[in-house]
C-alpha cells in the first residue's frame, strides 16, 4: 500500500467517523426515519449522477431491473434498516461508542458466513468473536455505569447498544447474501440500486414521522454531510481502494473509524472519553483482528520449528 492508497484509507475512515458526529446531531431534530431517508437519498442521487457518467443510461437500467429484488433486499439490510437503527442508539449513546460498537461488523461478518455458507472458523478466528463480543459486554457495561444524560437510564442504554449491535449484525448479513446474490455485479452498481432501495423503503416513513417543528441549520448541516460527504463520496472512495488495493486491506478501516468517532465526538459534541470506554474499544479491536485474520497467531506462541 503506497502513501497515497494510506491516506485514501484514512480520509474514508474519517469520513465515516463523522457519519456519528452527524447522526448525533442530526436525530434530535429530524427523527429517526427522516434523517435516515433523507441520508440514502442524497446519497442515491449522487451515486446515480456518477453512475450515468460511466455508463449510458439504458444499459444502467437494464442491469439495474434484472437484479432489482436483491439490490431491495440489500438496500434494507445494509442501510435503511442498520441507517435506523443507529440514529435511534444516538438518541441516548454518544457517536464515540457508536462508532466502537460498529467495529463489530466484521465479527458478525464472520459468524453469519460461518452459519449460512459454512465458511471455516479458525480456532484463533474463534477466539477473536469472543474477545469481541467480550468488549462489546464491557463497553456497554461502562455506559450503564455512568450514562450520558440525565435521560439516560440502564435500560434505555442497553437498549440502545442493542439497537447498533443490531445495526452491525444486519450489515454481517448483508455481506454473506450480497456474496450469494451479486457476485459479479460491479460495485458502483450495487452501491447506487442499494442506496435507491433503501430510499424507496424509506421515503414513506420519512413522509408519515416528518417533524411538525422547526429544524435547525446545524441540523440541516448534519444530513447534508451524512447524505454527500459520509454516504455518497465515502462510497466512492470505498470502491476505488478495493479495486487500488483489493477488499482485504480496505476492509482495514474498520480499525481507524472508531478513533475518528470518538476525536469527532470530543472536539465537535464535547462528549466524554473514559478509561472503561477505551478499554472496551481496544478488545473490541483485538478481537476484530483476530476473527479478520489480521493476526495471524499469537504473540507469545512462537512459529513452528521444521525439524518438530
Amino acid at each position: 500500500m503506497n502513501t497515497k492508497n494510506l491516506l485514501q484509507l484514512l480520509i474514508l475512515a474519517a469520513l465515516w467517523g463523522a457519519s456519528f458526529l452527524f447522526i448525533r446531531v442530526g436525530v434530535a431534530d429530524f427523527g429517526v426515519a427522516p434523517l435516515m431517508a433523507l441520508r440514502v437519498g442524497i446519497g442515491a442521487a449522487f451515486l446515480i449522477v456518477v453512475l450515468l457518467t460511466r455508463r449510458p443510461l439504458q444499459q444502467s437500467a437494464t442491469i439495474l431491473r434484472k437484479h432489482a429484488l436483491p439490490l431491495l433486499v440489500v438496500g434494507i439490510l445494509n442501510s435503511a434498516a442498520p441507517f435506523c437503527l443507529f440514529a435511534y442508539a444516538e438518541l441516548t449513546l454518544t457517536a464515540g461508542v457508536t462508532s466502537v460498537i460498529n467495529a463489530t461488523t466484521p465479527l458478525w461478518g464472520g459468524l453469519v458466513a460461518f452459519l449460512w455458507l459454512r465458511d471455516r472458523l479458525t480456532a484463533l478466528r474463534s477466539l477473536g468473536l469472543v474477545v469481541g463480543f467480550l468488549g462489546v459486554l464491557m463497553l456497554v457495561w461502562d455506559q450503564i455505569a455512568a450514562p450520558h444524560g440525565s435521560a439516560a437510564t440502564p435500560l434505555s442504554t442497553a437498549l440502545a447498544a442493542g439497537a447498533a449491535l443490531g445495526a452491525t449484525l444486519l450489515y454481517g448479513i448483508a455481506a454473506t447474501y450480497t456474496k450469494r446474490h451479486l457476485t459479479g455485479v460491479d460495485a458502483l452498481t450495487v452501491a447506487t440500486g442499494t442506496m435507491t432501495g433503501a430510499t424507496i423503503v424509506l421515503l414513506p416513513l420519512a413522509i408519515l414521522y416528518w417533524p411538525a417543528t422547526p429544524i435547525s441549520a446545524h441540523a440541516w448541516g448534519a444530513v447534508i454531510g451524512l447524505g454527500v460527504a459520509c454516504t455518497g463520496i465515502a462510497y466512492m472512495l470505498f470502491f476505488h481502494l478495493i479495486a487500488a488495493i483489493g477488499p482485504a486491506r480496505t476492509i482495514t478501516v474498520t480499525f481507524v473509524i472508531p478513533i475518528f468517532g470518538i476525536l469527532w465526538g470530543a472536539l465537535f459534541l464535547g462528549e466524554s472519553v473514559s478509561a472503561g470506554m477505551l478499554e472496551g474499544c481496544g478488545v473490541i479491536l483485538v478481537g476484530t483482528a483476530l476473527a479478520t485474520g489480521v493476526i495471524k497467531r499469537l504473540p507469545w506462541v512462537g512459529p513452528r520449528r521444521a525439524d518438530t
